[in-house]
């Protein structure tokens, strides 16, 4: 069984580049899979329950083997039980072990989705689509083939399903804008009208952000801090000075 019995291609091609959100993702993607396959055994038959086991053992291989290919400490310097020692206890301790990491891993995610996005107000929701709605006019009226005329009005309502959100994305707006820009300027019916509508777009944007960054004071962006254990190190004894009752000689 390989990993593509837990992810498939195309979700191995919607994860992120950033390694550990990359991670997070196929975590995700991984537990739930696994749900899925061992919800139809039988824990009261030994047949179901040894399969299920043996699942569980891939499962675990795969998410230390992704942690070490993304570098995700401490998965990189993680070893899983090997077949012949594995106990259903050390499923139990590396789920709950899994679920402590990721949750540090999601809450990375919402602080740096904070400073990559930005909370749009309802007038300034409302002057942005109208712009879009500019946009879409100029696309339809331009001279542009119809099948780039279609992707970029699917884009447009891309974006306009992003602006719904409570924070958008501020890539949003640069993929937006490098889609409109990309096309010719002979093919716009009105290229200083498409130009102005992209302009007031992301001048909307960024007003947005400049004051919510006043206000919010959010930090500079910092390298992502260490996964931190579950338990502490276990201390160990401290060497005794003490010699022994009987002195052999």
């Amino acid at each position: 069984m390989t990993i593509l019995n837990f992810v498939t291609q195309d979700e191995l091609d919607s994860l992120d580049e950033d390694p550990r959100m990359a991670f997070m993702g196929l975590v995700n993607y991984a537990q739930r899979s696994l749900s899925n396959q061992i919800a139809k055994f039988d824990p009261e038959n030994e047949h179901d329950w040894r399969q299920r086991e043996e699942i569980q053992q891939r499962f675990m291989n795969v998410i230390v083997a992704s942690g070490k290919r993304f570098e995700v400490e401490p998965f990189v310097s993680t070893d899983i039980p090997k077949h012949a020692d594995y106990r259903t206890s050390d499923y139990k301790q590396f789920e709950s072990d899994l679920d402590h990491f990721v949750t540090q891993l999601v809450l990375d995610n919402s602080i740096r989705a904070k400073k990559t996005s930005v909370e749009i107000l309802p007038n300034s929701k409302d002057k942005i689509r109208s712009y879009v709605h500019g946009l879409r006019k100029c696309v339809e009226n331009s001279s542009i083939t119809e099948q780039k005329k279609q992707k970029l009005l699917d884009k447009l309502e891309q974006f306009e399903k992003e602006l719904e959100k409570r924070r958008t994305n501020i890539l949003a707006v640069t993929i937006l804008s490098f889609e409109i820009l990309a096309i010719p300027g002979a093919t716009w019916a009105s290229i200083d009208m498409t130009h102005k509508l992209i302009t007031n777009i992301t001048q909307e944007f960024a007003e947005a952000k400049s004051l919510e960054d006043q206000t919010r004071q959010i930090g500079p962006n910092v390298p992502p801090k260490v996964l931190s254990p579950p338990r502490r190190p276990a201390k160990q004894p401290e060497p005794t000075n003490e010699l022994d009752d009987e002195i052999p000689f």
